[in-house]
């Protein structure tokens, strides 16, 4: 049995980005011509008419300033309003794959390993873009990996279930070294066309490398303890699926097949739940939070971090202490904890601790107690 610990991390960061002024130009623009076609049912009280939106309503809901997509030009078009990515064959590389190879070369680097060295390949994200072959799979043909690889979901807890399955692993001694890769393209599952939350997500791919530490070639994080927990809720859905076309009005545009939250449930019903885990994760742990150096917290909304943060630290948080990177990826689903690890690590002393914790739809929790080695 080995002590597994994370020895590098990638982040694959699309070039486009669509800052909250264009988002909300080209929003308000689909409005008006929405309320324009509509404007009989809209008087009659049939339809509702569609508000417009602002940068100011979006960093005050959100914290968000900006976020990296796949491509623009359909999300911005009034017309259109969802990315409109290029069909590709099956002899050649998935989307998913590709801002894979990108973030799983980082994290390779950073931990000093080539690709064949790596002997479970985790793709841990909140959607595919097919059901299979395994997305982990493609991967882990064009890297060069060895051993085997599977797909998870649990949403935006993805990748810290990935890091807990992996840990597993490795400490039973099942696998060597491992990398669980996040790609998100959520840019693909948000309904644009919708005020309450046309600004949440942002496209990115993560990856993190896993091996037991005596291995380790260079920096690491010790896994000291991982804790999971789910309970079922509908207050975050998507109701696409394979099954689709079996239904009476499968081929309609209908809004519950993307992204779909009651906010207001979700903030009231999620902050205690997460509290409570990270809270009863360190007592398990027996560490205290007093000596957590760095709260590595899921990205999906400012005013939902510093409420967990001021829970968690019991006052609030320095900057430095639970950085927040969503006002420039945007929600990111299961990959915005993985990049603020990424980019908030580096400071760390040996003996300092950090706790990476994910949360979203499910309710889905995971924690990752790390130790700077």
């Amino acid at each position: 049995m080995g002590q597994p610990a994370i020895t590098g991390s990638g982040v694959f960061t699309p070039p486009e980005v669509i800052t909250n002024a264009e988002l909300v130009e080209a929003f308000n623009v689909y409005a008006a011509q929405f309320n324009a076609r509509h404007a009989d049912d809209i008087a009659a009280g049939r339809v509702e008419a569609k508000a417009p939106s602002s940068s100011e309503f979006i960093v005050g809901a959100s914290g968000i300033e900006q976020r990296h997509v796949m491509e623009k030009r359909g999300i911005l078009d009034p017309e259109v309003m969802y990315p409109r990515l290029r069909a590709r064959g099956n002899d050649e590389p998935g989307i998913m794959a590709e801002m894979a190879l990108d973030a799983c070369g980082k994290a390779l680097a950073q931990a000093g390993r080539d690709a064949s060295e790596i002997d479970l390949i985790i793709c841990a994200a909140s959607n595919h873009e097919r059901p299979y072959p395994a997305v982990a799979i493609e991967i882990q043909s064009y890297l060069g990996a060895r051993g085997f690889a599977f797909d998870m979901n649990v949403a935006c807890s993805s990748a810290t279930f990935g890091i807990q399955a992996a840990a597993d692993m490795i400490r039973a001694g099942s696998v060597r070294r491992a990398l669980v890769v996040s790609p998100e393209i959520c840019s693909g599952h948000l309904e644009w066309r919708d005020r309450d939350c046309h600004f949440i997500f942002g496209d990115v791919c993560t990856a993190v490398v896993i091996e037991p530490a005596d291995s380790a070639k260079g920096a690491q994080f010790l896994i000291e303890s991982t804790r999971c927990a789910t309970k079922f809720s509908n207050n975050i859905r998507n109701n696409n699926g394979f099954l689709r076309r079996s239904r009476p009005d499968g081929l309609a545009d209908r809004r519950d097949m993307q992204f779909v939250q009651d906010g207001r449930r979700v903030f009231k019903e999620v902050l205690p739940l997460v509290s409570a885990h990270i809270l009863g994760h360190l007592q398990e742990a027996r560490v205290s939070a007093d000596s957590l150096r760095r709260l590595w917290l899921h990205q999906a909304n400012k005013a939902m971090n510093d409420f967990i943060g001021r829970k968690v630290m019991g006052r609030v948080p320095e900057p430095r202490e639970q950085p927040n990177i969503l006002q420039d990826y945007a929600n990111t689903s299961s990959a915005g904890s993985i990049i603020a690890f990424s980019q908030y690590s580096d400071d760390l002393q040996p003996g300092d601790r950090g706790m990476i914790c994910s949360f979203g739809a499910g309710y889905s929790v995971g924690s990752v107690l790390v130790e700077r080695a």
